[in-house]
């Protein structure tokens, strides 16, 4: 009796799982998607300015390099 009884529910979650993966994982997968199909065009287009708006962009800081680096020495290959 044991052992029809965990064939049976082996069967039955063998089935769940098949009507799982053919109905709700199209419908996961198609919901990622979209998802990431709608954020990839949000980032393309460009953003509406209203009339009369201003918008200013700055350039970012340029790193000055200090002169406690070091001394610059020119290296030179010989050949023998």
């Amino acid at each position: 009796m044991q052992l029809i009884r965990t064939l049976l529910i082996i069967i039955i979650i063998y089935y769940l799982a098949k009507l799982f993966a053919r109905y709700v994982l199209p419908l996961i997968a198609r919901y990622f998607i979209k998802r990431t199909v709608n954020k990839f065009n949000e980032a393309q287009q460009p953003k509406q300015k209203k009339s009369g708006e201003i918008h200013v962009e700055s350039k970012p800081e340029s790193k000055q390099v200090s002169d406690e680096v070091g001394e610059y020495v020119d290296y030179e290959e010989i050949n023998e």
